[in-house]
């Protein structure tokens, strides 16, 4: 009997250790999921400003007799 209690509080523990692991894991994937939303904020940010530049050239750029750049 005494050793079912044993098996049981080590079987706890164990769920006890696998608990923690599991939110600190939990914590570190938050906290990368936000950094990597604000990475992509800037990346979009970044595309968005070359695509600007690029509409500027070509906006500036002389047409042929067709229209055409």
């Amino acid at each position: 009997m005494i050793s079912e209690f044993e098996l049981l509080a080590e079987k706890l523990k164990r769920l006890a250790e696998m608990t923690h692991t599991l939110r600190l894991e939990n914590a570190t994937l938050r906290r990368n999921t936000v950094d990597l939303g604000d990475e992509n904020a800037r990346l979009r940010e970044r595309v968005q400003q070359a695509h600007d530049r690029v509409e500027s050239i070509l906006a500036q750029l002389p047409l042929d007799e067709k229209g055409l750049v």
